[in-house]
């Protein structure tokens, strides 16, 4: 009897004990969970909820809380555990990078690009990276993967795939021509030596594509790279200036030149060689060609009186040599925040963004222009629209207001983004397809 009692006390304390520990467990995720549906409060309040490139989607019917995922994102509470599952949280913040679809251990991870609410216009591409006309690829930023790690891994692999359909009799001066000398086009060039094949890289401005555009203190966030000839580079944190020197010294090592300022205006099918045409009036032929070109090749212009004059810039290359100047930035994105707080130091700086509110901006930006504008180091206009740019001032509205306010100024900065290059492509006969939502990356 007296041993009954004590097996009937010792398993009500290991009851006890484990009704102890699931009470603490429960409660401890319900804290969690608390706090992660703070944040996408606060996300959705600040604009930060939703996506603006690739981003993760969770199957909550596959998802085991393993925290996999939220691990290996480098960047900041993209990803949080609700209720037992993954979710998102600063989808705005997430940068294609995909380290949380691989980290997944039971694969409930996908890859999206747009919402059902805001379309992203993609290039139709297979899995070889050919698009809908044959022996023209597409590889990089114009294809959907902006991230530089993904751009340098695609045109590494688009030209692997090139290798394999390469026509042998067709008669043309060039295997390949890349366009655009951006990350995927640099890839591609070195992927193009290492394959012997005939290569001509063709870049509209300068090495390094979108990357040069950054300003010059801009950093680059990337993940460790498998560069071709070179082998694998880990940068995590990188100046534009750092990144732009590995490639020439990449390049120069093996011996790889790149035609700069070399617009590509037309491409011609001709039987089973394409002629191209550049706005220098060259023209060449090739057996294959690979688009590594920008989806902001094309700066979005504002389209108001004015803006073709010598003041109006759509990228800032030299801040330090700028001084003593009354600047507007147009925009609201990454690059326009860094561009103004960079001019900040030796000009009066005004920033025009036609929303009430930043949003989408990544934190340290954040941090750093609320703290600019508590300091009074730069003046912000909010839900304003330039309609006119004069030689000595801007003109420009507030809200839905009409009346129209003046503001002196030598210099304007616009950074409105960029605009799919859809007449050059559907000229060369690619078609275009808006994705709502779709996945570009599932297992």
């Amino acid at each position: 009897m007296n041993v009954l009692i004590e097996e009937v006390i010792i398993y009500g304390f290991a009851a006890l004990l484990i009704a102890g520990v699931l009470i603490i467990y429960i409660r401890k995720q319900m804290r969690e969970s608390k706090v992660v549906e703070e944040k996408i409060l606060v996300a959705k309040e600040e604009g930060l909820y939703e996506p603006v490139s690739l981003y993760p989607v969770v199957d909550p019917y596959r998802c085991i809380k393993s925290g996999a995922c939220i691990d290996a994102c480098p960047e900041h509470d993209i990803l949080g555990i609700r209720n037992g599952k993954a979710t998102i949280i600063n989808a705005s913040h997430c940068i294609g990078h995909g380290a949380c679809f691989r980290a997944c251990p039971v694969e409930a991870i996908s890859l999206f690009i747009g919402t059902d609410k805001r379309g992203v216009d993609l290039p139709h591409i297979n899995p070889n990276f050919e698009s809908n006309v044959p022996g023209i690829f597409i590889a990089g930023e114009l294809g959907g993967m902006g991230l530089i790690k993904n751009s340098v891994k695609q045109g590494n692999e688009a030209v692997e795939n090139i290798f394999k359909s390469l026509k042998k009799e067709a008669l043309a001066t060039y295997d390949l021509i890349i366009v655009g000398a951006g990350p995927a086009g640099i890839s591609a060039a070195l992927a193009a030596k290492k394959l012997n094949i005939n290569a001509l890289v063709l870049e509209q401005d300068t090495l390094g594509g979108t990357v040069f555009t950054f300003p010059r203190a801009k950093i680059v966030m990337t993940s460790e790279m498998d560069i071709p000839l070179h082998g694998k580079v880990k940068l995590h944190e990188t100046s534009k200036k750092q990144l732009l020197e590995l490639w020439k010294s990449i390049l120069s090592k093996n011996s790889i030149q790149i035609q700069e300022n070399s617009k590509v205006e037309a491409i011609t099918p001709e039987g089973n060689i394409f002629r191209v045409e550049t706005g220098n009036g060259e023209t060449m032929t090739t057996k294959t060609i690979l688009l590594a070109i920008g989806r902001r090749g094309t700066p979005r212009k504002l389209n108001v009186p004015g803006e073709i004059s010598e003041k109006v810039a759509y990228r800032l290359l030299e801040p330090e040599l700028i001084k003593n100047k009354k600047i507007l930035v147009v925009g609201g994105g990454d690059s326009a925040i860094e561009s103004a707080l960079l001019l900040t130091e030796q000009n009066k700086v005004t920033l025009s963004y036609r929303s009430n509110t930043f949003s989408r901006l990544k934190p340290k930006n954040t941090i750093a222009i609320n703290n600019a504008i508590k300091n009074n180091l730069i003046e912000v206009l909010f839900s304003s629209n330039v309609i006119s740019i004069e030689s000595d001032t801007i003109l420009y509205t507030k809200g839905d207001s009409e009346e129209v306010y003046k503001l002196e100024n030598d210099l304007v900065f616009i950074f409105a983004g960029g605009e799919l290059p859809i007449q050059f492509l559907k000229k060369i006969g690619i078609e275009i397809t808006t994705k709502y939502g779709e996945a570009i990356l599932k297992h």
